[in-house]
């Protein structure tokens, strides 16, 4: 209903020009045209709502390219020393012989926990209850890194959703100003209303501006991030792996 509504209101507006150059216009004097039509100018000349609603969408374009860099380069260095996790479980074979301090802190945790939970458990003849619990921290420290890898997304997705909206707000005040702006100069000229009509339009524009890169960046990065936590959990099965064959050698050593 509110997409119908929106587009009712742009196909009257792109029918007003018609509208107006059929009427009998007055004659216009030089100080009722427009002397400034670019972007800054329209801002200058526009209400102080449309303003409010320009200077948000600015910034609120703004705040999202800093989420993304930030992200991205947070993401990026994240991946690299998962990486390195990864090679190195790869290649080890126990949990003793990989040496953690070469690690980053998020991955050595891991390998801490799981060292712990083996600690923790000496003496237990049950080697799958002892695996069963070496994920359960596992699960434990996913979910921790999950909700420290989300933070700040949730902006972009606010900022997509919403930034159309508050530029059609201010696309809507600026047309009843203009509206306004007709019956108190008792003219339709075209020239003089258009000016009025471009400032509104100009607060949709930067509302669009300010959501797709929003929502095409909170897409991105949801994607890197998704790839990021599979590579994390593919991580937690290797260390897995790495506690089943210590436990199996120490139950061969028993025996």
């Amino acid at each position: 209903m509110l997409y119908r509504k929106t587009a009712s209101l742009f196909a009257f507006l792109f029918a007003l020009p018609v509208t107006l150059l059929a009427d009998d216009a007055p004659m216009i004097t030089p100080e009722l045209l427009p002397k400034d039509l670019t972007p800054v100018g329209m801002f200058l000349g526009a209400d102080w709502v449309v303003k409010t609603v320009i200077i948000g969408l600015l910034i609120a374009s703004v705040v999202t390219w800093t989420v993304w860099i930030v992200k991205v380069f947070e993401v990026r260095i994240l991946k690299r020393h998962l990486r390195d996790a990864l090679d190195a479980s790869a290649s080890a074979s126990s949990l003793g012989s990989i040496d953690v301090q070469q690690l980053s802190t998020g991955c050595a945790a891991f390998f801490e926990q799981a060292r712990k939970e083996l600690e923790l458990s000496a003496g237990i003849a049950s080697g799958s209850t002892i695996k069963e619990r070496v994920e359960s921290r596992f699960q434990e420290l996913e979910s921790a890194t999950n909700q420290t890898l989300i933070q700040g997304t949730g902006v972009l997705a606010t900022i997509g959703a919403t930034a159309p909206f508050v530029g059609l707000f201010g696309t809507v005040w600026g047309i009843m100003n203009s509206f306004i702006g007709i019956s108190q100069s008792n003219t339709t000229s075209l020239a003089v209303v258009a000016p009025g009509i471009a400032e509104a339009l100009l607060a949709t524009a930067l509302g669009l501006v300010a959501a797709i890169p929003a929502v095409v960046l909170y897409n991105y990065l949801t994607r890197q991030m998704g790839a990021y936590r599979a590579s994390l959990r593919h991580l937690s099965m290797q260390i897995v792996r790495l506690v089943s064959r210590d436990l199996d050698r120490q139950a061969q050593a028993k025996e």
